[in-house]
Parts: C-alpha cells; structure tokens; sequence
C-alpha cells in the first residue's frame, strides 16, 4: 500500500530562477559590501583611478557636465522615480483596481529607501574631495541612492508591463528606456564626482536584488 507524501511540492522552474538571482545577487551584494567597509587597498585604487580620470573630463568638458547635472538632478534623481512609482500604484488602483499590486510597489520604494539610507549610515563612506567640484552631494557615498533607485523603480515596472502583457512596441521602449536610464544615471555620478563607481555597483546590485525578492513575494502572495 502507497502511502502520500507530506513533504512540500516541488517548486516551479520561476520560482527556482528567482531564488538563484536572489542568491547571487546577495552574494555579490554582501562581497562587495564587505570590500568597502573594511576599506579594501586593490579596491579603493580602483575607484580612485576612475575618479581621477573621470573628474578631469569633467572639468574639460563642461557642456557635457551641464547635461549631466540636468539629468541627475531632474530626469533620474530618486524623487522623480518615486513620484513616477506613486502615479503608476495611482493608476493601477484607478484603472486596474489593482490596489495590493500599488501597494506592494509603492511599499518596495519605501524599502529600498529604508535599506539604501540605514547602508549608508553603517558604512559611513566619505566621497570624493575636489578642489574645483563641478557637483556637491549629501550624506554618505555607499550605495549610490540615484542608481540603486532608479534600479528598483525601474525594474518593478518592467515587471509589471510584462505581467500585464504589454505590446512588443511599448515593451522594447520601455526596456531601452529603463537600460539608459539605469546605466545612464550611474554614469553621471561617477562623472560628476560625486559618488566612486563602486558606489555605483552597489546601488545597482542592491536595487536588483530589491526587486526580484519583491518580484519573488509579489509572486508567492498570488499564487
């Protein structure tokens, strides 16, 4: 006589992909964590070879400087991505009566914010000095608050176009637009000087695993 099993359902083959993300992304997230914080030689060279570098382009090329400072201060600064999540959960509620779904997304920003600011106050990371800054910055440097914003606002909106079936058209845009902007907007902050790349790294890897542990319980939560 067979008896059932009591042991829990093999997981599906999603839900594997998002643990496997979610693993490597905290790995790489907690290495490079660790790196920063106990001030790591290699490391530190690294990031002020490409600053030095960087800072001189900058103060030669000021055209440029100035387009950048607009995009960093106005188009990607993390105020404009959370008040573009607050109009897509006010849509939909308005329009989808997708009240969880806006709260979840709404909720998620406010985490990030919570984990970026609680990082950068442990690791209390000075940034770079210039004697001639073309850019000032406040608070502490690691994660980069710009890139891991734009990262989590960004991807949990890709997420929800694909799982409302978005048109392929809308759907290559939206994709091409969140790449330059996620890229882009790192790129300014190094650029600017205001932030070491690996401030820049951080803030994208902790963004990234944001959204995929919110994807993953968004997810669960349905199921």
């Amino acid at each position: 006589m067979h008896t059932q099993s009591v042991e829990s359902p093999p997981r599906p083959p999603a839900e594997r992909g998002n643990a496997r993300w979610a693993a490597a992304l905290a790995l790489c997230s907690a290495l490079l964590l660790a790196l920063v914080a106990v001030r790591w030689y290699p490391l530190m060279t690294f990031d002020s070879d490409i600053a030095e570098t960087t800072h001189r382009w900058a103060v030669d090329e000021t055209g440029v400087t100035h387009t950048f400072r607009i995009l960093t201060d106005w188009v990607w600064d993390p105020w404009t991505m959370r008040i573009l999540a607050a109009a897509v959960a006010l849509w939909l509620v308005w329009r989808r009566a997708a009240r969880w779904t806006a709260v979840w997304l709404v909720a998620t920003c406010a985490l990030a914010t919570l984990i970026q600011q609680t990082l950068k106050a442990l690791v209390d990371r000075s940034r770079p000095v210039w004697p001639d800054p073309v850019d000032s910055a406040h608070y502490a440097a690691f994660p980069s608050g710009h890139a891991m914003t734009a990262t989590v606002v960004c991807g949990l909106l890709l997420w929800l176009l694909h799982r409302h079936g978005a048109a392929r058209a809308l759907w290559r845009t939206a994709v091409a637009v969140a790449v330059v902007s996620v890229a882009g907007v790192g790129l300014t902050r190094v650029w600017l000087g205001v932030h070491w790349a690996t401030d820049v790294v951080g803030g994208w890897l902790l963004g990234a695993l944001v959204v995929v542990l919110a994807v993953a319980a968004h997810i669960r939560w349905r199921t």
